[in-house]
């Protein structure tokens, strides 16, 4: 089981549920100017959310400089030279939770409602299989309904929901969820096929 054999997949190049193509991969170091707009297109009241500050443009120098697919693997979907979509694996290296991958996902405005997110989840969900995980999780403010949604539709549940328990970057609080889903591996990933 590896991530990098996983990868060897990519790109590839789905419908995008809009008739039209987009193409999935890995972030390449290359895809700093690309990753840093998309999140600029994010609106703020939504970065607000997002546990790292965007607005600083180091943080993408970083992200791309520093690639680690084996803590944290990000995909892309791509159309017409701007990524549209992106969606994360982040891999515990250690410790208790080891065998939980934590996801996170975004969708550019533009594109919501197009089944980008189901795309990019079930790529995950393959890739963390992958990698050997039997868990994963998500954490979403409870005002993000579309985002809970979407993470249902692939197999998410509900673990837990605590209200007023998080702070935005404007120190306004709000519901925190927790979701999960079991994975299982199959035999192909775990070498017994």
């Amino acid at each position: 089981m590896s991530i990098e054999l996983a990868l060897d997949k990519y790109p590839i190049k789905p419908g995008c549920g809009d008739g039209h193509n987009c193409e999935i991969r890995p972030l390449v170091k290359e895809d700093e100017q690309l990753i840093k707009d998309f999140y600029l297109k994010i609106p703020e009241y939504e970065r607000l959310f997002i546990k790292r500050r965007v607005n600083d443009g180091e943080i993408f120098h970083d992200w791309c400089e520093n690639i680690d697919y084996e803590s944290n693997l990000p995909l892309l979907a791509i159309r017409d030279g701007i990524i549209i979509a992106e969606a994360t694996l982040h891999q515990r290296q250690g410790g208790w939770k080891r065998h939980i991958g934590l996801v996170s996902e975004l969708t550019h405005p533009d594109f919501r409602g197009k089944g980008l997110s189901e795309i990019l989840l079930r790529e995950i969900i393959e890739l963390a299989q992958h990698a050997g995980l039997r868990k994963l999780e998500t954490e979403i403010n409870g005002e993000r309904d579309t985002a809970i949604h979407g993470f249902a539709e692939v197999g998410f549940q509900e673990l837990a929901r605590v209200p007023n328990y998080v702070q935005d970057m404007d120190l306004t609080m709000h519901d925190y969820v927790l979701m999960g889903m079991d994975i299982s591996t199959p035999e192909e990933y775990a070498g017994l096929g």
